[in-house]
């Protein structure tokens, strides 16, 4: 049974899960590593939720404030022995009803391209490429995608 749990970067199960992220992200990004780990701190989101499967810890991900009305997905994971069981996807679709009840209108992320998997399911989730935006605009490793949200009660 999947659960998903609202909290904040504190939480021992979502640095765990990001400390895997963050080994995994090392041998992805490569030498760009240091980089994108500047962007990529944990110490102060106020919005975390974390996917229990069967009470284990298996996913997680995060809202960080970008602009006015608008949140940045952060931290997305899913440990391998989860993975393929729409877990993420889950934790993405809490993610957005959080931002929506917190009264923003968009969710904006940026993501690798050497990270097919994650393309694949924002681009399934409805989110859309576009320019990359701040730190990423020059970077041609990163892939920026925004996605309108609606409150939905």
């Amino acid at each position: 049974m999947l659960t998903t749990l609202r909290t904040t970067s504190d939480n021992p199960d979502f640095i765990r899960l990001v400390e895997y992220l963050d080994a995994y992200l090392a041998v992805v990004d490569g030498e760009d590593h240091a980089f994108y780990a500047q962007f990529n701190k944990t110490g102060v989101l106020k919005h975390v939720v974390v996917a229990y499967e069967n009470g284990e810890p298996a996913g997680c991900g995060a809202l960080k404030e970008f602009a006015p009305n608008i949140m940045e997905v952060k931290r997305m994971y899913t440990s391998p022995a989860h993975r393929g069981k729409g877990i993420a996807s889950q934790v993405l679709a809490e993610l957005e009803s959080w931002a929506a009840e917190l009264g923003c209108t968009k969710c904006v992320l940026e993501t690798g391209k050497r990270q097919p998997e994650a393309i694949a399911l924002y681009n399934k989730c409805g989110y859309a490429s576009i320019p990359n935006y701040g730190q990423y605009a020059e970077v041609g490793n990163s892939v920026c995608f925004e996605k309108e949200i609606h409150n939905r009660s």
